[in-house]
């Protein structure tokens, strides 16, 4: 009898990097779309309107796969406190231009983004790692969304003045554009000067880019890079800035929030925390299933990620069922690798995580939690991802999911800023509520229950800004509101007309809606 031989799997295909978007490629454009922003192996900083060629240049490596790129140009605090000082005078000036011609220059900066939106984009995927799909967004989200500042203007700057000094803006890497570049045209918009400091850890040639435009329509702005440590002082305590502007970590949002305190500055700072899912009393899988991917989106490197389901024992078994077969699903792997070069980049979930320092210590965590007792559910593999041939793969985690993390990890407090989900199992609503607020505050929070009672009964015990009724919660845009409750938010809250209020000044002993050191006053929606 002749035996039936077992067909060989299908070889995998070989990608390779589609033609015209290499980093060369990017810098390259970058060079003749902005020869004042960008010299021939680094870029400048930008200060009294004009670019200059100081600080000190270091190395710096992408995550999609090790090539070297251009490090920001660092400088050291006098440096910066000269920046900060003829950004007084820039502001003394713009606070008196009219409305109108402010937002004629802020509208001519949208339509030159508009012209470059996919150099933005393809510099967000080298420098931070985000798959082609999420870069564009992060560029269009920033443009439509001061677009409706733009249209709104009147009504939002109506009674309002600008504040005594520019807005000094410290952001964290993730959200270059629709974060970073949208609060600073619309602080500009309201009729402050800027100033931003470049993350460390990566974006500065697209934030180059992105001032380079606007400044060119006339738009105040400041851009330059260096150590927190180092720019802290003259970009938080200088007497000359009028609000303080954070998106970062609690330990150093800590920092800023003491500063600003004792100083009595306006004060914007989002902090990160704890975000959850809870499932309580839930049948709509189906549901549950289809968002999962969604909620793995840039490798949850996001503060408005969920890394924390709570879940209900009784339904533990048909949570299962239904999550694991999305995670399975996630598309990962190099942004702009290709089989065919015609072919259209990868829609992925995600890519790299930001460096390989971060993907080493989030690794290390999840090994020695499942040492201390976590049970691991899941677990990726590389072989799933989509890579060059050779490529550096150091920067890569791949999907990991655990149950019951122990109480000594740090991933059973701390958002992991990776794709680590962590799930801990229930039995009461009040264990519920306890695990859905182990961080003493967070930015958004969804419960899943089929009873629109319970969600109402529950959804105001749960200390996070934003709840959702069985769909996840994000930061908004346009007229959506946005801010945190607890340890996750400090200073006035933002997001349609709350960004305008923040970094405005309105009628004598106005009271801004957020959390402050004498007061907590929520908006009203």
């Amino acid at each position: 009898m002749t035996s039936t031989p077992t067909p060989s799997p299908a070889p995998t295909p070989t990608l390779t990097l589609k033609p015209g978007t290499a980093w060369h490629d990017a810098w390259n454009r970058c060079l003749t779309t902005a020869p004042e922003a960008f010299a021939d192996d680094r870029t400048r900083n930008l200060w009294s309107g004009t670019w200059h060629q100081d600080g000190r240049t270091l190395p710096a490596t992408s995550p999609i796969d090790g090539t070297p790129l251009t490090g920001p140009p660092r400088l050291d605090a006098p440096a910066a406190r000269q920046a900060v000082r003829a950004s007084l005078d820039q502001h003394r000036a713009w606070r008196h231009i009219p409305l109108p011609e402010r937002r004629a220059r802020v509208s001519a900066t949208l339509d030159a983004l508009t012209e470059h939106r996919e150099l933005l984009a393809l510099l967000l995927v080298w420098e931070i790692g985000k798959p082609w799909r999420l870069a564009q967004a992060d560029v269009d989200r920033a443009i439509d969304g001061v677009r409706w500042y733009v249209d709104h203007s009147d009504r939002l700057l109506a009674g309002r003045t600008p504040l005594a000094g520019p807005v000094s803006n410290i952001a964290s890497w993730n959200y270059p554009m629709s974060v970073l570049v949208h609060a600073m045209l619309v602080q500009a918009l309201a009729g402050n000067a800027v100033i931003a400091k470049t993350p460390t850890d990566g974006g500065v040639s697209c934030l180059t880019l992105a001032c380079a435009l606007a400044a060119r329509e006339g738009i105040p702005l400041t851009l330059v890079s260096g150590s927190g440590s180092e720019l802290s002082e003259p970009l938080v305590r200088s007497p000359e800035i009028g609000c303080v502007s954070f998106v970062g970590g609690r330990d150093t949002g800590a920092r800023i929030a003491t500063a600003v305190a004792d100083l009595g500055k306006r004060h914007i700072l989002e902090q990160e925390g704890l975000n959850t899912w809870g499932i309580w009393n839930h049948t709509d899988w189906p549901s549950l299933t289809a968002v999962i991917p969604k909620l793995f989106d840039y490798g949850k490197q996001r503060c408005t990620a969920y890394p924390r389901f709570v879940v209900q024992r009784t339904l533990f078994a048909d949570f299962l069922a239904a999550y694991l077969p999305a995670v399975r699903s996630l598309r990962t792997g190099h942004p702009l690798a290709v089989e065919h070069p015609s072919d259209p980049l990868p829609v992925l979930d995600f890519g790299p995580l930001i460096n390989a320092s971060k993907a080493k210590e989030l690794h290390d965590q999840v090994t020695e939690a499942i040492d201390r007792g976590a049970v691991p559910l899941h677990q990726g593999s590389a072989a799933a991802g989509r890579f060059l041939p050779g490529q550096d793969t150091s920067a890569y985690l791949h999907p990991v999911t655990l149950l019951n993390p122990p109480p000594s990890s740090p991933l059973h407090h701390a958002e992991p800023f990776g794709p680590v989900d962590t799930i801990v199992l229930v039995d009461t609503e009040a264990e519920l509520l306890a695990a859905m607020n182990a961080s003493n505050g967070a930015l958004v929070a969804t419960l899943s229950t089929d009873d629109p009672a319970t969600y109402a009964r529950l959804a105001p015990q749960i200390r996070a800004f934003k709840t959702g009724h069985g769909t996840p919660r994000s930061r908004g845009d346009r007229e959506e509101l946005f801010g945190g409750f607890g340890g996750s938010w400090r200073g006035a809250f933002v997001g349609g007309e709350l960004l305008v209020r923040a970094v405005t000044e309105g009628p004598p002993g106005e009271r801004l809606p957020g959390n402050f050191p004498d007061y907590h006053l929520m908006p009203q929606v």
